[in-house]
């Protein structure tokens, strides 16, 4: 399997997940400026990572890589068996990557939606203030649990990434007690160091 990733972005939790299913994997770090070039986009149109290729398959977005890896390595117990366990994780998986993430976008991409400075000022106040709201319900769900679907997922690499745009970008979630030792749990685990060196952000 190959990974394009860019360090420190959403790929992040598809590499920690490489690492968890001890699948032997290569890493191909893009620029932003390769990302928008014939060959990646060739990869994938939207010019994003990550992009996950294994074999004759091409595969983009994260949600979709993660079930993937999951699936193809069973072994890992990173997708539980029941349907309703599966769905516990699904459903916090759609909650990083449809709302956390998302929400992100306006932060690190703001003149994306406006040239408008005052705007963009109210639109990265406005997205802080909502990103904090909902980490606080990532905080409450960790209460009295390791991992935020109850055993270790998928969902668990997904939101470590976020915390750490959460702390690059000081959002006051500083006294969210129970996602601080999710994030000090995740960052002691040997799978998470080793992507996080890979990716030089150690």
């Amino acid at each position: 399997m190959k990974l394009y990733y860019l360090p420190g972005a959403c790929p992040l939790a598809s590499h920690i997940v490489l690492e968890w299913t001890a699948t032997p994997y290569e890493l191909q770090q893009v620029s932003r400026t390769e990302l928008k070039e014939p060959a990646f986009l060739a990869m994938n149109p939207l010019g994003a990572v990550p992009v996950l290729i294994d074999g004759d398959l091409t595969l983009t977005q994260s949600a979709a890589i993660l079930e993937y890896l999951a699936e193809t390595h069973p072994d890992a117990k990173l997708l539980p068996e029941t349907p309703r366990e599966r769905a516990e994780v699904r459903r916090w998986l759609g909650f990083c990557n449809a709302d956390l993430h998302r929400t992100f976008g306006m932060l690190f991409s703001v003149g994306y939606y406006t040239d408008n400075a005052e705007f963009q000022g109210q639109l990265v106040s406005k997205a802080a203030a909502k990103l904090v709201q909902m980490f606080d319900i990532a905080d409450k769900q960790l209460e009295g649990k390791e991992w935020i679907a109850g055993a270790r997922s998928i969902v668990d690499p997904y939101l470590y990434t976020l915390l750490r745009w959460a702390k690059a970008k000081k959002l006051d979630i500083a006294s969210m007690k129970n996602l601080e030792a999710f994030f000090i749990r995740m960052e002691a685990d040997p799978g998470v160091q080793a992507a996080v060196k890979a990716q030089g952000l150690s």
